[in-house]
């Protein structure tokens, strides 16, 4: 294997052949096949496009492929609920495990053909491991068993439930009258009636089995996986029914080998196609881009204050493996530093790539400088007098008063060298010319250096008091 090809790659482009092989054996005969042909050439144009720089045309399909992205999913919610309903591994843990439906198909065979033989339209819908209830609507429920009285009296003409369709399940006829949903498919011949088109929409988007009579041709037809085929006999369409809706333990299963070299040229054409797609994607692998990073100290210890971190940036060198990620100059990169091991004193703190948020896609390649250096001091509290400072002077009939602030003593926090040289904290100034006995002022405490904090939020109170006199 070569270098520049690791593990992952392989893994990564055998596990979407097989998501996109199992879409293609899905819808291959679905009009949702279309589209998603459709969706797989404009996506190739949009990388063509992209890799050779033509930036408006690759600009206005990125855009265009969000709006048919929107589209797709509301056209085709029920194509994609029962795609979803098939990935689902535990599906069976949450049905319930009834024997199938295999015992009156004698009597089913015999009143479909003797419907088509007076001429009376049916159609039956025969349940088996995929659930319908998404597909078939309107249905009036019933629950009863299966015989050829109840039959004849819901498909003759005439009668309230005839118009629609029959849903069997384990063994009973649970709902009538149920809508189905019609085919597309524009190669149909031009004499199917509505009911021939029900059975293979139907057909096409589930695993059901559906058996149809026509009105106007008195032929009974069998219609599974979007294909129909007209029966000639009661027994032929008996054989047919055991061998469709047999329980799943009874049909062989295939080998491994089997299934990996069964329908070889699909298979083939969609790796080759999931490759190029993966050599479009990864065309910029190994590319390296430096860009600048700020550094965010995060988890600092509650006995801790930061005092001083150098450097505040670090240049990182990003490398891409996939054309799909953004340019890494866009990229809002920050260096989340975890500081909660640290000690009071001058610390060295390595960066590591885990520090940094990164898009699928991307690593780094290194890291200039590798480290910063953090220098922490011992948290302390410290009670200091609260000072009011003056503009001016107080008018001459106060001179027998002083200015004082309530609470006259604030506590601050923080490094320890820098709270010992504190010895008072000053208000916002007050003008002394406008000040009146009686009144209060209200004023805000200024923070006397950077790192350190008043353990106070609301402003003092400022007032005027009559001067105390020492003996």
């Amino acid at each position: 294997m070569p270098s520049f090809i690791r593990i992952q790659d392989v893994a990564d482009i055998l596990i979407m052949t097989f998501l996109v092989y199992q879409l293609y054996s899905w819808f291959s005969r679905t009009r949702a096949m279309q589209v998603l042909l459709g969706l797989g050439v404009v996506t190739l144009i949009y990388f063509v496009t992209r890799f050779l720089g033509l930036y408006m045309t690759s600009w206005i399909l990125q855009e265009l492929g969000t709006v048919l992205i929107v589209l797709i999913i509301v056209v085709f919610q029920a194509e994609i609920r029962q795609a979803l309903y098939r990935f689902s591994l535990l599906r069976h843990l949450f049905e319930d495990n009834k024997a199938q439906q295999h015992t009156r198909f004698q009597e089913i065979a015999e009143t479909l053909f003797d419907l088509a033989s007076k001429r009376l339209g049916a159609i039956i819908v025969i349940q088996r491991s995929e659930s319908l209830n998404d597909l078939m609507l309107h249905g009036v429920r019933l629950d009863c068993e299966i015989s050829p009285q109840i039959l004849e009296a819901i498909f003759i003409n005439g009668a309230p439930l005839h118009d629609g369709a029959v849903l069997v399940q384990d063994g009973r006829i649970a709902q009538a009258s149920c809508h189905l949903p019609l085919s597309v498919n524009s190669d149909l011949p031009q004499f199917l009636g509505t009911r021939h088109r029900a059975a293979l929409g139907l057909s096409e988007r589930s695993d059901a089995v559906v058996v149809v009579v026509s009105e106007e041709r008195g032929e009974v037809s069998l219609a599974v996986a979007g294909e129909l085929r007209r029966v000639a006999s009661p027994a032929e369409l008996v054989a047919d029914l055991e061998g469709l809706v047999s329980p799943v333990a009874e049909t062989p299963r295939m080998g491994l080998r089997q299934r990996l070299f069964s329908n070889l040229v699909p298979k083939t054409a969609i790796l080759l196609m999931v490759t190029a797609f993966w050599v479009l994607i990864t065309s910029r692998q190994g590319q390296i881009t430096s860009v600048t990073a700020p550094v965010r100290l995060q988890s600092l210890p509650d006995g801790l204050v930061l005092v001083r971190s150098v450097p505040e940036e670090v240049d990182v060198q990003v490398k891409s493996f996939s054309s799909l990620t953004p340019p890494p100059a866009k990229l809002d990169l920050v260096a989340d530093v975890d500081l909660s091991g640290i000690h009071e004193g001058q610390t060295s703190v390595r960066i590591r790539n885990a520090d940094f948020n990164l898009p699928s896609g991307m690593v780094i390649a290194g890291v200039n400088p590798p480290s910063i250096k953090v220098v922490t001091e011992k948290k302390v509290r410290k009670k200091v007098p609260v000072r009011v400072p003056l503009k001016g002077v107080l008018e001459r009939d106060l001179a027998g008063y002083e200015v004082v602030a309530e609470p006259a003593r604030v506590e601050v926090e923080g490094p320890s060298s820098q709270v010992a040289r504190i010895e008072s904290v000053s208000t916002e100034e007050i003008d002394a010319s406008r000040l009146s006995k009686g009144k209060e002022y209200r004023k805000n405490l200024l923070a006397p250096v950077k790192r350190v904090t008043i353990l106070r939020d609301e402003p003092v109170t400022i007032r005027l008091v009559p001067r105390k006199f020492t003996r």
